[in-house]
């Protein structure tokens, strides 16, 4: 745990580390591996200073899959999928219709107890509304349940109880992986095909 705390001191998280991948006019924000990494390192220390126990996370596929991933190995506690999109329109750059799974993916014969649903943003807040709510009603063994997300925005009507960033400009924001989403297969082949010779 030391190792995490001292990282935690590098300028790219504190504000003009933020400031430093942020455009000029604030629209949109570039996000690397590292610090992406930082974030949910930063996001797990928020939680486990809470002193907050908690029985299981749910992650929310896709953005949601990745820092649900690594909280669950360093709380040591089972993971839980629930798939929901509405960023379908546009390239996945405009929200639309909430779309939410019936089912949750879980080796669990039930969810009991205290619950962490993970995601990696709040924007509107639309999305950890509707899923906070299908919980309870689905799932009244959940005692008690809070929200975590690496990046909460200024227009999110809803605050999780846990963000390792708040961004009051409310950018678009662009992180490491979005990358695939543009590649295609063949595109990939190209790419390997020139680092083999």
């Amino acid at each position: 745990m030391q190792g995490w705390r001292s990282r935690l001191h590098d300028s790219s998280l504190t504000e003009k580390g933020v400031a430093d991948m942020l455009t000029e006019n604030g629209e949109h924000l570039y996000v690397h591996h590292e610090e992406y990494q930082r974030l949910i390192e930063r996001l797990a220390l928020q939680i486990h200073d809470s002193g907050w126990q908690f029985a299981t996370i749910i992650c929310l596929a896709r953005g949601g899959l990745r820092p649900g991933d690594i909280l669950s190995r360093l709380f040591r506690v089972p993971l839980a999928i629930l798939a929901v999109s509405s960023y379908r329109d546009d390239d996945g750059t405009t929200q639309g219709e909430l779309h939410m799974s019936t089912a949750i993916s879980t080796t669990l014969p039930a969810l009991i107890g205290p619950v962490l649903l993970v995601d990696d943003l709040t924007d509107s807040g639309q999305t950890l509304h509707a899923v906070t709510n299908m919980l309870r009603e689905r799932h009244p063994a959940i005692t008690e349940l809070r929200t975590a997300v690496i990046w909460t925005k200024g227009i999110s009507s809803r605050r999780p109880d846990y963000a390792a960033q708040h961004l009051p400009t409310s950018p678009w924001i662009h992180q490491p992986f979005e990358i695939y989403d543009k590649l295609s297969l063949q595109d990939l082949q190209q790419k390997n095909a020139k680092q083999d010779l």
